[in-house]
């Protein structure tokens, strides 16, 4: 149903009967869909789903599971579950304001282009014994109630982050509410900055809040917590299903730096006969940080070593990052065939974006385009040739710096929100997509190993996304410390993730920042012997943190 108001038009649908969506311009249009936008499953049921019924003053959509009901004047939506309860309902008709380039509360030049400028908010009303759950990756308590929240992804620079954090390295804008007798859920829609106000400036009133120019979400009618997951994962997506190795105890620290070592920590393992499924390379095993290469003096012969570990169970995952060194006409052929590509994203006066990362000066690849995606999915090939079994992305909310790593005052820098990216006939900026970039460089990277090894399940773990995730890869947490109280943290973050439909999540084990006691460890295995992804990793410059480095650990 589509009804006109004072404040734009309002549009109500019925996807499935337990799952509506609902739309608010002020510009008399609706956006169409992108081609880059996350995988959205919106199959219709059989015909006949929704019947359309007047009462005074108002329109009703109604359904087996639930009845939308449309204050034509006001523009207010409720909803009333067939089991009696009224639930999401509008405080106020949606509205939206123009912003200035000056809005204090945005990151850096997010109103870059016209449509960009004009925020919309929807407020709805929150019953005193209602909780709020999910929001993706955060931290804190896993009832959110009475907090901010931003959907806008990066990096988190040392000490790493804390219960203080508000956004991190994902950005998943779903919830789901509960109550005595009823859950739901609500995912918008917005790949833009945007924010939830969960009671935060006041405790009555939930605050939806996003750029864009329009309001898109999707009400997910429950009644039960596993009813809404399960809504939510029908639409955005179903969990993959990892091979069965990734299950297991991975090794990993930045950085093993030999071949020699590699085998030697795999060796350490196997002569104490403790698990272990897989080892990570970080950055290390690359030549100067170039993505898809080896260091010849380091890794000198890189398919021998990854058999030999094959032969003992163990698989090899390596790490790659978004960032390509803008080494021109030396040889590095990732730099000069995406040049060659155009696929590298531009500044808005047409040069070539430039920001530095662990090589140095970087390109970065515009993954919005789909033969983008392509051409990256397929320099995986001499990975999978040489035995890797499994990708590891990492910095690529994009993670960028003004100046080369070494000296003082480092500063994050961001790609410009004015920045075009897109095909020709969809362009957009990228102050629109800059949450899918994590999101959009993992599905390149699953598609890619899918393509290369067909009828192999691609495994591939990335730091930065966006709901949907779970089609094409597995989450960590970041940057997290040893201390007890990130090992707390972990479990309403994990929990966090999990509502969102990414079950298959863990953090780091013993912590990344900082050096592990025994202790701590020993706790930390026996929690991350819980974890659907268990991965011990840490930090340069830490003490090491395989097993039989902790004195008195015997939990194994």
């Amino acid at each position: 149903m589509l009804i006109s108001h004072p404040q734009g038009q309002t549009r109500v649908e019925a996807c499935a009967a337990d799952i509506f969506r609902v739309r608010f311009t002020p510009r008399g249009r609706f956006s169409s869909r992108r081609s880059w936008a996350p995988p959205l499953e919106q199959a219709r049921s059989a015909a006949g789903l929704a019947a359309l019924s007047e009462a005074p003053g108002a329109v009703i959509l109604a359904t087996s599971a639930c009845e939308a009901h449309l204050d034509v004047m006001a523009g207010t939506l409720h909803f009333r579950h067939r089991s009696g309860h009224v639930f999401a309902e509008d405080a106020a008709a949606p509205r939206w304001q123009v912003l200035g380039a000056d809005a204090a509360h945005l990151p850096p030049g997010a109103v870059a282009q016209v449509h960009a400028r004009i925020a919309v908010q929807l407020d709805k009303t929150m019953p005193g014994v209602e909780g709020y759950y999910g929001f993706g990756q955060r931290a804190g308590k896993l009832n959110r109630r009475f907090r901010r929240l931003v959907n806008w992804t990066t990096d988190v620079l040392p000490p790493g982050q804390s219960r203080a954090s508000n956004n991190l390295y994902q950005a998943h804008p779903f919830f789901l509410a509960l109550r005595p007798g009823l859950a739901w859920g609500l995912f918008l829609n917005s790949t833009w900055y945007s924010q939830f106000d969960v009671g935060a400036e006041r405790d009555d009133i939930l605050q939806v809040w996003t750029l864009g120019g329009e309001l898109d979400y999707y009400l997910f009618a429950g009644p039960t917590p596993a009813a809404v997951v399960e809504q939510f994962t029908r639409l955005t997506g179903r969990p993959l299903l990892p091979p069965l190795w990734a299950l297991g105890f991975h090794q990993s620290r930045w950085s093993y730096m030999s071949g020699e070592e590699v085998e030697a920590v795999a060796q350490g393992f196997r002569a104490r006969r403790i698990p272990l499924d897989a080892i990570h390379l970080d950055i290390d095993y690359m030549r100067g940080f170039r993505v898809f290469t080896w260091d010849p003096q380091r890794f000198p012969e890189p398919r021998r070593m990854i058999h030999r570990l094959r032969g003992q169970g163990i698989r090899t995952v390596v790490i790659v990052d978004p960032g390509v060194k803008k080494d021109l006409r030396s040889g590095y052929a990732p730099a000069d065939d995406g040049l060659m590509r155009n696929a590298y994203i531009r500044n808005p006066d047409g040069t070539w974006f430039t920001a530095c990362c662990w090589p140095g000066a970087v390109l970065l690849p515009d993954f919005t385009r789909r033969k983008v995606r392509s051409w990256w999915g397929a320099l995986h090939r001499e990975f999978l040739e040489a035995g890797v079994a499994g990708v590891w992305n990492d910095m690529n909310e994009p993670a960028l710096f003004d100046r080369p790593f070494g000296g003082d005052g480092l500063q994050l820098v961001e790609i410009p929100a004015e920045a075009p990216q897109g095909e020709l006939h969809e362009r957009t900026c990228h102050a629109e997509v800059h949450n899918l970039y994590g999101f959009l460089m993992a599905r390149a990277t699953a598609e890619g190993l899918s393509k290369l090894s067909p009828g192999r399940r691609p495994w591939l773990l990335t730091r930065s996304a966006y709901t949907g995730i779970q089609r094409y890869a597995v989450s960590w947490m970041g940057d997290n410390s040893s201390c007890w109280e990130h090992l707390e943290m972990s479990l309403p973050e994990l929990a966090s993730m999990g509502l969102c439909g990414n079950p298959h999540v863990g953090v780091d084990i013993g912590g990344f920042y900082e050096n592990c006691h025994g202790e701590l460890y020993a706790r930390w295995i026996e929690v991350g012997t819980f974890y659907p992804f268990m991965r011990a990793h840490t930090a340069l410059n830490t003490r090491p943190q395989e097993p039989w480095s902790r004195p008195n650990v015997r939990c194994w």
